[in-house]
Formats: C-alpha cells, sequence, structure tokens
C-alpha cells in the first residue's frame, strides 16, 4: 500500500495513532528518527524522509527518537514488570514488598505507577487477585476453605475470607456458583495484547490500545456473570506457544480452544472469518454472499468490527471490495502488517 510522503507528514503532524507501525520519519537537521506520533517540535517537510522500517532508518545513519522511542512497542509491558509477573505466574503464593522491590534495584512508585496505568489498580492490589484467582481454582477443584486459603500464600482464614468475599461478595464455602474468567497480558512484535480465557477457551484477544477495550471486558463479564481477574489459565500456554509460531510465519492455523461472546448472527459471520485460508483476502460482500444473504452486507461489517478474538478470528483478512485495507480495529496499521506477514495477495 503506497503512501505518498505528503500523507505521512500530515499524519506526523497530526500525531495520528493510525500510522503507528507504517512509517518512521527521519529527520535530516538533528539525524534522530521518530513514530508518526512523537510529541517532539515538528520539522519543516523539506527536512524529514520517510522509511518503512526502522531498520531503514538506522542503515541511514538515523539514531532514535529519545522522547518517542521508536525501536520499542507501543505500550509493551517493560522487562522488569514482566519477570515480576512471570514469577507470580509460576507462583501466585509470592508477595512483593517496597523492601523487596528495592532489594532488585526498582522503585516501587514506578511499579505502582505502571500497574495503576494498565491495570488500574496498585502492585499490591494486582497481587491478592492474582492470589485469589489461584484460590478460587483450588475451591473450584474440591479443595476445602482452609487447605485452598494456606495453599495459596494466605496467612490466615480471616484474612482470606475478607479477601474473597470483597471480590465475589459471596464467602469460599458459598462460591460453588461463582465464576472468574482469567485475564493476562501478552507480548507480541505488533504490541501488547490482553487476552481472556474461561475453562471453554479463549474469549477475548485484542491490542492494550483498542478504545472499546473497556466496553468488550464488560460484556465479557456480563456474558458469563463472572469477575475478570487476572491469573493463569491452560489455555493461555497455547494461545502463547501458537501466537509466537504464527508470527514466526511458522504456523497458519490456530488450534486453541475458543469460547467466543456474541450473537448467534455474529457467530454466524466469525465462523466464515475462521475458513479463510492463510494469505489470502475476502470482501465483506463475498463475506454476506457466503451467509446466503447478499445484502447483509453492512450487518457483516459490523459483526466483524465487534470480533473480539483478533487474530485468530482473521478479521484482517476482509478487505473492501475495491482491494482497500478498511477500518480494523487494532488499527489500519496493524491489517497491512500482518497481511505482509501473511505475504497476502490484495486483489
Amino acid at each position: 500500500m503506497e503512501i505518498s510522503n505528503e500523507t505521512m507528514y500530515n499524519a506526523s503532524i497530526n500525531k495520528n495513532p493510525e500510522f503507528e507501525g507504517v512509517f518512521w520519519m527521519g529527520v535530516k537537521t538533528t539525524g534522530i528518527f521518530c513514530r508518526p506520533t512523537c510529541t517532539a517540535r515538528k520539522p519543516k517537510p523539506e527536512n524529514v524522509e520517510f522509511f518503512e522500517t526502522t531498520k531503514d532508518a538506522i542503515l541511514k545513519g538515523y539514531r532514535p527518537c529519545k522522547i518517542c522511542k521508536p525501536l520499542e512497542n507501543p505500550n509493551e509491558t517493560p522487562r522488569f514488570i514482566q519477570n515480576l509477573l512471570n514469577e507470580l505466574s509460576e507462583n501466585p503464593t509470592l508477595k512483593f514488598k517496597d523492601y523487596d522491590l528495592v532489594k532488585r534495584g526498582l522503585e516501587p512508585a514506578t511499579v505502582r505507577r505502571w500497574f495503576l496505568k494498565n491495570h488500574g489498580m496498585t502492585f499490591h492490589a494486582f497481587q491478592r487477585m492474582f492470589k485469589i484467582n489461584s484460590a478460587f481454582k483450588k475451591l473450584q477443584q474440591g479443595e476445602n476453605v482452609i487447605d485452598a486459603a494456606f495453599d495459596s500464600g494466605y496467612e490466615s482464614l480471616s484474612g482470606f475470607s475478607e479477601s474473597f468475599k470483597n471480590i465475589f461478595g459471596v464467602s469460599p464455602k458459598n462460591s460453588k456458583n461463582q465464576k472468574i474468567v482469567d485475564l493476562k497480558r501478552i507480548e507480541t512484535p505488533l504490541g501488547t495484547m490482553i487476552a481472556c480465557a474461561d475453562e471453554n477457551g479463549i474469549c477475548m484477544l485484542e491490542f492494550s490500545d483498542r478504545k472499546t477495550l473497556p466496553t468488550e471486558l464488560k460484556e465479557i463479564s456480563k456474558h458469563f456473570d463472572a469477575n475478570i481477574i487476572q491469573g493463569e489459565n491452560k489455555h493461555f500456554k497455547t494461545l502463547e506457544k501458537e501466537l509466537s509460531e504464527y508470527f514466526e510465519g511458522k504456523r497458519k492455523d490456530f488450534t486453541v480452544p475458543l469460547s467466543p461472546v456474541g450473537t448467534d448472527f455474529q457467530q454466524n459471520v466469525w465462523e466464515v472469518l475462521r475458513k479463510i485460508p492463510y494469505g489470502t483476502t475476502r470482501s465483506y460482500q463475498e463475506q454476506a454472499n457466503i451467509l446466503g444473504n447478499p445484502k447483509a452486507v453492512r450487518a457483516v461489517a459490523n459483526a466483524n468490527g465487534l470480533n473480539k478474538i483478533s487474530i485468530i478470528i482473521p478479521c484482517h483478512r476482509v478487505i473492501g471490495s475495491d482491494g482497500k485495507l478498511t477500518g480494523y480495529g487494532g488499527g489500519i496499521w496493524r491489517k497491512q502488517k500482518l497481511l505482509e506477514l501473511e505475504k497476502a495477495i490484495l486483489f
């Protein structure tokens, strides 16, 4: 998809997030290169050049901007945060105090700010949620309350019961009819994704910067009548493995079980989406024809837009009848990158 220099320059002036990952701008007068959304003062048109990759900019002699950090993925989880998350995943009974963070060379306030921004809670609150998730699963598997509490790292039964009731509204003894949906951050070459899963499969896989994410989480919570809590899920391991293989170009089909949330019509549309072969594209009109309702093009497009499981239910493979890339919840630039990865031939 050819983009004019004028379009890229205007996108940079307007800090248009839709062009994130599509191009990088080199500034001849400073020798640095930036992402389109950089907040630094914009140079004159004659003092810039554009690159399709960061590698091209570096080979031309440009240095990465210290303000917008173009070599980092947008919203990427910092390595020191990822290490903490990995350790909690391996052992939910762990309890990191500020003292423990300082011993690791981490500033507690920095960790706190990151969790408040990305999870809406402090790191200590996040740990409590992670621990309660582990205890909940033990109860669902038949463990008694006392064992579930102490095996999950609680130091007192009363503390466990109080924490449990604050989240679920009932005591641990009366939790049999309660349900949770697990949530996890997953890093990909195109940015951080948020995954949700219940016992049946993946019910959400979205890029973390998607504006409709909070609404989607509420819909999933309401549909399953469940609390969405950070924690591990057996389906996450399969998902992460298959996503990694997909981005490495080693996987064309996904086998991880899905548990999509939507109306019967939306489910039918998404099933048609899943049958679009890797490396090929289809128009909204073709989708409507396959569904046996050629006039339902707009309804099909709306259903595609409401798909909550990106990449696996491949709405990125649907383009306009004229061959142009149309709207994509994760951003047009990601749609382009996914089709380039699959080496799709646009008609």
